[in-house]
């Protein structure tokens, strides 16, 4: 019988499930997002919000607990020196699952699972690499790049000018 036996075992062993878990738990701490499947993003988020809460009385015992679930110094010093600070006021809820769309080769149901209070920092990477392209025109001709399209138009048009100078010679001596 299975009573009280809720958790996913995500088709695997416990070893592998633990250390898979771990491993993620490891990566989401260190890059503050990772992308898997949604069954994988809930899992984790049982295994690393104990952990987390765990971080914030910083201790030599709760140290040894969470270095005992993630066998990773780097990852338990990133916990308990800057995660555990900036999570210090909020009682819970630490992590944030946000539904990508399915993967191509299995029709998986993807997700990004991230730390909360990091989504800032991502925001404005988005922001800063995004760029726009357009067709028709370059960026430094463009009356929207510059605020006052009277020196914009000024240039061209004395480049405009310069450019028909120097093509009409050229014709006439085409034309003889």
């Amino acid at each position: 019988m299975r009573h009280n036996k809720k958790f996913n075992h995500l088709g695997r062993t416990a070893s592998h499930r633990a250390a898979m878990l771990s491993n993620m738990a490891i990566s989401l701490i260190k890059h503050k997002r990772i992308t898997t499947t949604v069954a994988k993003a809930k899992a984790l988020k049982k295994y690393v919000e104990p952990l987390i809460t765990r971080s914030k009385n910083d201790t030599t015992n709760s140290r040894r607990v969470v270095f005992s679930y993630l066998q990773d110094k780097y990852a338990v010093t990133e916990l308990f020196k800057e995660i555990s600070v900036k999570v210090a006021d909020r009682p819970g809820g630490y992590t944030r699952i946000i539904k990508t769309g399915h993967r191509l080769g299995d029709n998986a149901e993807m997700c990004f699972i991230e730390l909360v209070d990091y989504d800032e920092n991502m925001a404005k990477d988005k922001a800063a690499k995004k760029t726009t392209r357009t067709r028709r025109s370059s960026k430094k001709n463009s009356p929207a790049a510059a605020p006052q399209g009277e020196e914009t138009a000024a240039p061209a048009a004395e480049e405009a000018v310069a450019e028909t100078a120097t093509a009409e010679p050229a014709e006439d001596k085409k034309a003889e």
